[in-house]
């Protein structure tokens, strides 16, 4: 075994950021990003690298499939170095999930089947191409040590190629690399044989502990499986779990799975190996990293997004750094969404990422603003300004948070209940005065040097002959949740699918409707996927192209196709047809003072818009 010999036992694991282009090299951006993120923690392992042009997962993916990338790679490496970090290389063959959108990609695989959730007929491999795919990891091994890379990491999992042979749900083989464990195992053996004889930095392998599939390959075959690793020269194990083909949202350990079944399986793997485990998912909190090595006596732990959020995350962990922790919600709104969209790695909750040298000056005079609503819009902006160095008063009606405070009532998104918390102790902590009460313009007038309005949005109107009574996101609350009711609900997109969701626990029977087609069409890709499936699993009744016309008592007429339908027994009506921006103040103060509208008071967006809105304005001014 090969120590990895790091400052302290904390890894930042392999994470697209897709800043790059179609060269595949090393940009500015990604010097900003990791420069930002190295400075306490043990390593960084920098964004897959495609050995091969014709194998990437996005089309801004960093490579090492020649010498030409090696100058800004080693320039990157040397920064991180700089910082006291090692860097580890994550070599991966995505195998059929290479992406069928990028032109001249190309498919091999275990298998002639396509992945479930779609994408291209991989060819079926045989030995020619097997030894083709090894080469292409030991040429790509030794460019990592040329380069000046510390560790190599190896990807066994994931459903990508190495997993794609691994597992039984997928390797329906006869020959000798198919069929049986043994057989199973044997093409990734290769690879790692092939890699271990070609360089002498260590090697860590990723796994997925279990596919979490009925017919994919479970806990107890990746206790045998890593063993074997082990004996052929691995030096740590890094244990994940899922397949972004199967279960993506394992992949992903999105908010909508339940946190610590990933530490569950590299605990199992730990009491049977002598090698270091790296531990990872959704360890977000240094409430996590207390409880998982006080009960599994961690070696090393991986943190991703929770660095994406804060970048000094360990830093502050380890009380090098000052300052709260800003919350990863392990929503993947950002991190996801922005590689997905073509945007590059963002964040919700932090609007510098992508980012991070944004001019930040102080400015030649410090002024005095009114910032108008505290949902987060607000809150981002007041305490931007604040540490601009402006002085900053806060008006909020209700309660800070804004309709955010919704967002952790519905049963898969409990993890979002840490963000206000944070906004609001964030505030205090910069002696951010905060008025409750509703700012008039006599409030204003004379009193500040500019305003800031962030009113938010209000329920659109909808206006159906009878409907005299109804309720929006406010039926998430405890007092007004309803138990065994027939609710129509009239809107399915984000909110409309979220209150479904949160009803049908309770044994309420849900009717959907929508004027359109596409239910959640605004939701987050994996949210949408999995809210979807929940409510059709518990018999909810989806209705497009409906709209309804009138209501008379507890009947619901409507239209659907030119056809009238009726919806029968309705016990109660919840309206979410959308938003609209609430901005009474704005012609009020106009020609009396200095006014900037930013979040839904100017145009109606998501919790990001909000705060990235926030942020871009108070920098601005």
């Amino acid at each position: 075994m090969i120590a990895l010999n790091l400052r302290n036992e904390f890894i930042f694991p392999p994470i697209k950021l897709g800043y790059s282009d179609t060269t595949g090299t090393i940009k500015q951006q990604h010097l900003d990003f990791y420069d930002l993120r190295s400075k306490h923690i043990g390593a960084i392992t920098i964004e897959p690298l495609y050995m091969d042009s014709g194998l990437r997962e996005i089309p801004t993916q960093i490579g090492i499939d020649n010498d030409n990338k090696l100058y800004r790679l080693k320039k990157l490496i040397n920064l991180i170095h700089a910082n006291g970090a090692q860097v580890i290389a994550h070599l991966n063959h995505p195998g059929r999930l290479a992406n069928p959108k990028i032109p001249g990609n190309y498919f091999w695989s275990s298998t002639d089947k396509p992945c479930e959730n779609g994408g291209a007929v991989p060819e079926y491999m045989n030995r020619d191409m097997m030894d083709k795919v090894i080469d292409l990891f030991v040429d790509s091994a030794q460019r990592v040590v040329e380069a000046g890379f510390d560790i190599i990491e190896l990807q066994f999992g994931h459903g990508y190629l190495l997993a794609q042979f691994l597992s039984p749900d997928v390797n329906k083989r006869n020959d000798d690399y198919g069929g049986s464990y043994k057989d199973r195992i044997r093409f990734p053996l290769k690879v790692l044989s092939a890699v271990r004889n070609a360089v002498d930095i260590p090697i860590i392998a990723r796994i997925s502990g279990d596919e979490i599939i009925p017919t994919g390959f479970h806990i107890d075959e990746m206790i045998k499986f890593s063993k074997i690793l082990e004996e052929n020269g691995v030096d740590a194990i890094h244990v994940s779990a899922g397949s972004a083909c199967s279960t993506p949202p394992w992949f992903f350990q999105h908010m909508f799975v339940p946190k610590g079944k990933t530490w569950y399986y590299a605990c199992r793997i730990k009491k049977s190996i002598d090698i270091p485990i790296i531990f990872v998912g959704r360890i977000n909190s240094s409430k996590d990293i207390k409880s998982i090595k006080r009960i599994y006596n961690v070696d090393y732990i991986a943190v991703g997004r929770a660095m994406i959020a804060d970048p000094n995350f360990v830093g502050k962990y380890l009380n090098k750094v000052k300052g709260l922790i800003r919350p990863c919600l392990a929503c993947a709104e950002g991190c996801l969404g922005g590689v997905k969209s073509g945007q590059g790695l963002q964040c919700l909750v932090n609007p510098k990422v992508g980012k991070e040298i944004d001019i930040f000056e102080k400015p030649k005079k410090s002024k005095n603003f009114a910032v108008v609503g505290g949902g987060l819009a607000g809150m981002e902006a007041a305490l931007t300004l604040k540490k601009r160095g402006h002085k900053v008063t806060l008006f909020e009606k209700d309660e800070l948070g804004g309709q955010f405070n919704f967002a952790p009532l519905t049963p898969n998104k409990k993890s979002m209940k840490t963000l206000i918390p944070y906004f609001v102790k964030k505030i205090k902590v910069n002696n951010i005065k905060v008025i409750y009460k509703e700012a008039k313009k006599s409030d204003l007038i004379n009193k500040y040097d500019e305003v800031v309005i962030a009113t938010g949005s209000k329920p659109a109107e909808i206006k159906i002959d009878g409907l005299d009574k109804f309720y929006w996101a406010e039926i998430l609350l405890k007092e007004n949740l309803p138990k065994n009711k027939k609710v129509l609900i009239i809107g399915g997109g984000l909110i409309g699918v979220d209150i479904a969701t949160a009803l049908i626990p309770l044994n309420n029977q849900v009717i959907i409707i929508k004027r359109t087609t596409d239910f959640g069409e605004d939701m987050e890709m994996i949210a949408k996927l999995l809210s979807l499936k929940m409510m059709k699993e518990k018999g909810t009744i989806f209705r497009n192209y409906t709209h309804v016309k009138k209501i008379v008592g507890k009947t619901v007429y409507a239209e659907k196709d030119g056809k009238d339908i009726q919806f029968n027994n309705i016990d109660m009506i919840v309206i979410s047809t959308g938003m609209k921006s609430f901005n009474p103040l704005e012609k009020e103060l106009k020609n009396n003072i200095l006014v900037h509208v930013i979040g839904d008071a100017k145009k109606t967006g998501n919790a990001q818009d909000a705060i990235h809105n926030g942020y871009k304005l108070a920098i601005s001014l």
